[in-house]
């Protein structure tokens, strides 16, 4: 009789709030038997459990800053850290095993698990579904993950036995994983309750549409800019999957259960205080969010590290990426004030930079609610004299997401801020590309998805037939509309972790990343405060802008990424080994 094993949700809290009682008073022994188990839907909950508290980012330990540190760790042209990205640098090299390359199946193994059991359930179908169609967002979480990282995979529906046959099979092509991830996704919105309906953290119909959408506009635009290429689908321009991505993308917004947050807040750090709560329960714009809870031992240390530089940095590529107040790109834009100083840097410019970067303006509060009624620490220059984990990597240090209450930071490292992990903003994203994509984009699409986000930080509207030329437009070949619209996702969503796979998707890396030298701040404008000692580490260009990485040889020239390669991981030999039917990735 084969043993399941039922995992200890010790941090169940950390995303299952609403049933914190029940979980925790419920959670069964280790192991048990399948023929003691699957007896109620009860016994799915549980089950289910395990999937948000093992494959959902948690995000702990020491440092990381959360999803906020995401666009540096990850390696994209948002952000850097104190050590150049070696995958962006063409230096990846072949794993040896499975364990070193992610080609991991357990995730998959568990959750299939689910899927060959829970029918034993007696239980009215209607009290079973729920849990179903979480498990089936779960399976496409999972397989879009290495779908992103290796490409072509096999497909397994089923646990499989050790000894079986099918763990042999030969990788799929992508967009038949793709295909099977979607129709999984398409099931589990039938089976899922809406928001309203469904218990709080836990995923419900509105979250597993976001997902669909996501994963569509990702195939959609990678099978378009990578067609031709060892890297695309044959016969395939992704206009399917954009129609798909369009399609779910409209459809969430028009059940109007989500909605942004902090539109007539009339506070100019709207957006910033999206980002730094300890409860997004009464949130309407964050979907799903995964909670800390101190007195249950769940913290993390991120505000350690968000009260200097996080060891990581915005690059002056992001920064510039923001329009001016008028609507018009810093190229054209008389309001531009340049970039001698962070307080200069973001007058006139679009409020979510001020809101994103620590500038010394006396607003940007470092650490507040101090005890012994000590004042507020201001910022007021970059942490350069922190250690390599703590000191800013650019000068331009990441503020958005961070909390300066004092008990947030060094109360023993127990902060609570709540981690974002799907929102609504998205949702708007995902709908203006994929129509602009295929190239049906109209004002009335804009109005209700860019504008919406413009309109909460006071930006002008964007008019689909006034769009103002960007002679530095990222993208001159493709039209007006996709590079503001790409553009308006980069600012949105900065440092959230999206944008890697945006330049992968976008097939953008040759052009965005291959011999780009990431640049920073202009470093005079603070030697005059800062000791040299403080400073020497912080290389500079002919234009007096960081370039931490200037003295490293292999960064002389730039990130040396291989288009023909980089695009995805390499496969373990040990794997082709056992599977001659496992063909290597492109490249490698």
């Amino acid at each position: 009789m084969r043993l399941l094993n039922i995992f200890t949700i010790v941090a169940i809290a950390a995303s299952i709030t609403s049933c914190k009682k029940d979980v925790l008073e419920q959670i069964p022994q280790t192991n048990i038997r399948d023929d003691d188990y699957w007896k109620s839907t009860n016994d799915l909950k549980l089950y289910c459990n395990n999937f948000y508290n093992n494959y959902l980012p948690y995000f702990g330990g020491y440092g990381t800053i959360g999803i906020y540190g995401l666009d540096a760790d990850q390696g994209s042209d948002n952000m850097i850290t104190m050590s150049y990205n070696k995958v962006l640098n063409g230096e990846t090299t072949l794993p040896a095993s499975a364990s070193s390359a992610g080609w991991n199946w357990d995730a998959l193994r568990n959750i299939n698990h689910f899927f060959d059991n829970y029918n034993k359930v007696n239980a009215p179908q209607e009290n079973i579904n729920p849990y179903v169609g979480e498990a089936l967002f779960f399976r496409a979480y999972i397989y879009f993950s290495m779908l992103r990282y290796f490409g072509d995979l096999p497909w397994i529906s089923k646990e499989l036995d050790p000894n079986s046959s099918d763990l042999y099979n030969e990788r799929l092509p992508r967009n038949i994983i793709v295909d099977s991830m979607l129709q999984d996704l398409d099931n589990a919105i039938a089976f899922l309750p809406s928001k309203t309906k469904q218990e709080p953290s836990r995923i419900n119909k509105e979250i597993a549409m976001l997902l669909q959408a996501r994963i569509a506009l990702y195939e959609g635009t990678w099978e378009k800019y990578h067609a031709g290429t060892d890297f695309g689908v044959k016969g395939s321009d992704g206009s399917m999957y954009l129609n798909k991505a369009a399609s779910v993308a409209d459809a969430l917004i028009n059940l109007n259960v989500y909605t942004l947050d902090n539109m007539a807040s009339g506070t100019s750090t709207g957006y910033w205080q999206l980002f730094n709560r300890t409860d997004y329960s009464g949130s309407g714009e964050v979907m799903l969010w995964r909670k800390f809870d101190k007195s249950l031992g769940i913290t993390h240390n991120w505000h350690r590290y968000t009260n200097s530089g996080a060891g990581r940095g915005l690059t002056k590529n992001l920064v510039d990426a923001y329009l001016c107040t008028d609507g018009k790109p810093i190229s054209v834009s008389q309001l531009y004030k340049g970039d001698d100083s962070l307080r200069s840097v973001v007058i006139n410019r679009d409020p979510r930079l001020v809101q994103t970067i620590y500038v010394n303006d006396s607003n940007h509060v470092i650490t507040s609610n101090q005890p012994s009624g000590q004042p507020n620490k201001v910022f007021t220059v970059p942490a350069f004299d922190q250690a390599n984990e703590g000191k800013p990597a650019t000068g331009y240090q990441v503020y958005k997401g961070h909390n300066p209450d004092y008990y947030q930071q060094y109360a023993g490292d127990q902060g609570t801020t709540g981690c974002i992990l799907y929102r609504y903003a998205e949702a708007l994203l995902i709908l203006a590309e994929a129509k602009a994509e295929l190239g049906t984009i109209t004002q009335a699409d804009v109005d209700k998805t860019i504008n919406l986000l413009r309109a909460r930080v006071g930006m002008p509207s964007l008019i689909i037939s006034s769009i103002t030329p960007d002679p530095k437009w990222e993208f001159p070949e493709l039209s007006g509309i996709i590079n503001e619209v790409r553009r308006e996702r980069r600012v949105e969503l900065a440092c959230e972790g999206y944008r890697h796979d945006d330049v992968f998707r976008w097939a953008a890396a040759g052009k965005l990343i291959k011999g780009w030298q990431p640049q920073g701040a202009k470093k005079a404008q603070w030697t005059a405060t800062v000791p040299d000692n403080l400073l020497v580490s912080y290389p500079v260009d002919a234009n007096g802008y960081i370039v931490l990485y200037k003295n490293l040889s292999p960064m002389a020239n730039g990130y040396q990424f291989n288009v023909n390669r980089d695009y995805l991981a390499p496969m373990p030999t040990n794997e082709i080994q056992l599977n001659p039917k496992l063909k290597q990735n492109p490249g490698w």
